[in-house]
């Protein structure tokens, strides 16, 4: 593949609501730059961007893929993001490697939820943003309808440089209000030719051209001046003022096309090529030098010293570990060593690949402002820094969210466990957006993610990648037992067979105390009565015994276990027989001093927008649970409640159904608190069943 300069490079993250044509978009403009030969299909499978597996049975887009395409004589790599939210992870990894996001948007949807996250990642990364509004074929398609939407949602930074001609099935060219001319898409040649502007679009293209003057020049003094003494900008001055206010992300303008017709879709990349900041053009980046600790900057700009940032790793049971990286500055060649200054390592670098897809091109050198990839580093992880060892620079790693939902892993055939634990630890170096548990209790290894869809897609991965076949559950609740009452009780064994027996005999008394959860046990043993060296088989005993609660068999909390007498044999005591004693008593103990079920409380808090606060409160008190306070914060409201965590396995799904995934939420354990009677009846008589069933 031949080099370009960094001025000629345009690396642009396509993201939006899932179904935009976010993947089909990405197919329409390779076709076009003569990178494939075809069209392909997200309902076929067919397509670039969307090869594993997993895409191709679900139809949509999972993971972030890179395709890079050359277009009058500029390189732009396309970051195509998926659009569902459980992958969320998946596109703030792509942001990162990109300098401009185009948010796509249906023209028959409008703005939707996807369109509000991703305009919120934007800001929060700072990123330059566009709009392309798809789907003009459609039925129902409205351009002024969508457009208008975006701008009511989004302010006046919302901008149109592309108008369309015609709606619906007569929708066939686009009128470019920069420079006031129309493309016709011709059928035959499958182009888009120069044609007339319709006469009834003209006052349309007249007023649209005067709002992008005012917004051009209000973000340069010298055009404001301008604008205000001559009432016009030229065209030159417009473009000008349009790439400033692009790069600054006070205009966000708007393009549209259809990307199964094809029209729009070259005038879009010629509007790439000249309106985007290019990576010569984004200033420095700021890092962090590892060794002073102080700030360092670097310029992208191949003549600086190499720095590069990991912001996705592929886990391919066959290649090995694939390094996605954007080279910040200088550049890399393949067979070298380099610095992974985030892990404090040197790695050896093999092959430099450029991805197309699946497809790994092999490169000899990669530059600043490029998208590569190289497999097999040791140490390196998404979010590290790679650099010249001689410059250090540590660039800043990930902000991913919070894994909301658990599910336990169980596998489907026996012998499987290496398998599955193998398997898993691959796709974490993947997908940082999930983390495994080994709940030690109910002996189970719990996956936690963003969704439901998230955790199904990461067992299909550990069948299809790994095969290993497993099932998904919902995970065990750690329930405990603690008494309420006090109790005094005797525990004797005694046994005599031929020769040595075996004696022991204690008086315990067992009381509740909240200082700790962990057993309190006092020896107040007077006289002897207990010898001492017996004692500590006592307490051994008490600690092995709670492990097992008398009611369902789960571990006991908040006790406090006072020895105060006993008696003892000189031949037949032993530690096993006042071990076992102490078990005894502790059984009749329990028994006699109330035992009650206690269940984890979990204390959370909501953000959802202020019109879904009802539902959410009204939902909280069917799951017993109790609403704290609220405040609010960002423009949302902060639901502070507790909640038992019985209650809420897959709260992650029914709070996106409620507040049409706008609410998110964090949770933590609080502490134990007791079970309602009716709930602590069934949960005894599940346990004893499963007990049976073990037997």
């Amino acid at each position: 593949m031949k080099e370009y300069k960094v001025e000629n490079v345009r690396n642009v993250g396509i993201i939006g609501h899932g179904g935009t044509g976010k993947t089909s978009l990405v197919e329409a403009i390779l076709y076009n730059c003569k990178e494939t030969d075809r069209i392909g299909k997200v309902e076929d499978g067919t397509t670039v961007c969307d090869y594993d597996p997993e895409e191709k049975k679900r139809k949509i887009s999972i993971s972030t893929a890179v395709a890079p395409c050359e277009w009058n004589g500029n390189r732009i790599n396309f970051v195509d993001t998926p659009g569902y939210f459980d992958f969320v992870g998946e596109v703030i990894e792509g942001l990162r490697a990109v300098d401009t996001a185009l948010i796509n948007v249906c023209a028959v949807s409008g703005v939707q939820v996807g369109t509000e996250k991703c305009w919120s990642f934007v800001n929060k990364f700072k990123l330059p943003r566009a709009f392309f509004i798809n789907k003009l074929d459609r039925e129902n398609s409205n351009y002024e309808k969508t457009l208008n939407a975006l701008k009511e949602k989004f302010g006046l930074a919302v901008v149109p440089i592309h108008i369309p001609i015609g709606k619906e099935a007569d929708f066939k060219g686009i009128i470019n209000i920069v420079e006031k001319k129309a493309k016709i898409y011709d059928i035959k040649t499958k182009a888009m030719v120069d044609g007339e502007i319709p006469k009834e679009l003209l006052p349309i293209v007249d007023e649209y051209r005067n709002k992008l003057m005012e917004s051009v020049a209000e973000n340069d003094e010298n055009l404001l001046d301008k604008f205000l003494n001559e009432g016009e900008l030229s065209d030159e001055d417009i473009i000008k003022g349009l790439k400033l206010g692009i790069a600054s992300g006070d205009i966000a303008p708007v393009f549209c096309g259809s990307t199964i017709t094809g029209v729009g879709v070259t005038t879009l990349l010629d509007s790439i090529v000249k309106y985007f900041q290019s990576p010569a053009e984004k200033g420095e980046y700021e890092g962090i030098n590892p060794k002073t600790k102080q700030k360092e900057v670097r310029k992208p700009d191949i003549n600086e010293p190499f720095s590069a940032f990991v912001f996705k790793t592929i886990a391919d049971p066959f290649v090995g570990r694939l390094s996605l990286f954007r080279v910040v500055s200088g550049s890399i060649s393949s067979d070298c060593s380099i610095y992974n200054s985030t892990q404090d390592k040197t790695e050896k670098v093999g092959t430099l690949y450029i991805l197309k897809g699946k497809n790994q091109i092999s490169v000899t050198k990669l530059q600043a402002g490029d998208i590569g990839a190289v497999a097999k580093l040791q140490f390196t992880a998404t979010g590290d820094t790679l650099c010249d060892p001689l410059k250090p620079i540590i660039y800043n790693g990930f902000e991913f969210p919070e894994p909301c939902i658990s599910m336990s892993v169980k596998p489907k055939s026996k012998g499987d466990e290496e398998k599955i634990s193998l398997g898993l630890h691959k796709l974490l170096e993947e997908d940082p957006t999930f983390s495994i548990s080994r709940d030690v209790e109910n002996a189970e290894t719990l996956i936690s993610g963003l969704g439901e869809i998230h955790l199904e897609v990461i067992a299909s991965k550990l069948k299809n990648k790994f095969g290993a076949d497993v099932i998904l559950d919902l995970p065990k609740v750690p329930y405990r037992e603690t008494i309420r009452k006090t109790s005094d009780v005797q525990g004797k064994y005694k046994k005599q067979s031929g020769g040595h027996g075996q004696y022991g005999d204690v008086v315990i008394k067992f009381e509740p105390q909240y200082e700790t959860e962990d057993l309190v046990f006092v020896d107040q043993i007077v006289g002897g009565v207990v010898p001492r060296q017996y004692i500590p088989a006592v307490e051994k005993g008490l600690r092995e015994a709670i492990k097992k609660g008398v009611l369902a068999g789960y571990p006991v909390i908040n006790l406090k276990a006072t020895l105060h007498y006993g008696s003892y044999h000189p031949v037949d005591s032993s530690e096993m027989a006042f071990k076992t004693a102490a078990s005894l008593a502790y059984k009749k103990g329990m028994k006699e001093a109330d035992p009650v079920l206690l269940e984890p409380i979990m204390h959370m808090e909501i953000i959802v927008p202020d019109e879904y606060m009802g539902d959410i409160i009204g939902d909280i008190n069917k799951r017993r649970g109790r609403v704290l306070g609220m405040e609010p914060k960002d423009g949302m409201q902060v639901v502070i409640a507790e909640v038992p965590m019985a209650e809420i396995f897959k709260y992650a799904t029914d709070l996106r159904s409620m507040t049409q995934a706008r609410g998110s939420f964090t949770m933590r354990f609080e502490r134990y608190e007791e079970v309602p009677a009716n709930i602590s009846q069934k949960i005894i008589e599940n346990a004893q069943k499963e007990e049976e069933e073990e037997e």
